[in-house]
């Protein structure tokens, strides 16, 4: 499982040194692609696959469907770790995250999101409140 937040900063090449604590996980290979509210979903490739597995049984008839699909796939690629942990990420998803130097990676439980750092402090800002109050309603009787 992936927790917790980091702030490395992407080199002149658009390379990240993952975090120590997820490289085991992440080592066999992995997958990068376009995330929600404008950051890259990183998937262990044993993860990716069933998450296609599970979008592949969506119907193909229904076009909000067929959108995400394409929204998810068609900014996918696949990378392995190098010996220092680095992997890198494609300029086209970098502009869609809006990456430049400072980022924030953070653990999402199965899998690694990354920020831009200002994009993620703001985030987080903007969010507080709300995860304050919502947390009954969200996992009803834990809290």
């Amino acid at each position: 499982m992936f927790l917790g937040t980091h702030e490395p900063r992407l080199d002149e090449k658009g390379r990240l040194i993952l975090p120590a604590k997820y490289r085991d996980e992440l080592s066999a290979g992995l997958v990068l692609t376009r995330g929600q509210e404008r950051c890259v979903y990183v998937f262990p490739m044993r993860e990716f696959e069933r998450l296609h597995e599970q979008l592949r049984d969506t119907p193909v008839t229904a076009r909000t469907s067929r959108n995400h699909l394409r929204m998810f796939l068609s900014g996918a690629t696949d990378d392995v770790p190098d010996k220092q942990g680095r992997i890198t990420i494609p300029a086209g998803l970098r502009q869609y995250a809006g990456l430049e130097r400072d980022v924030a990676v953070i653990g999402a439980g199965s899998r690694v999101e990354i920020w831009d750092a200002r994009a993620w402090h703001t985030f987080v800002s903007e969010q507080e409140e709300e995860y304050s109050s919502t947390a009954e309603e969200v996992i009803p009787g834990i809290f």
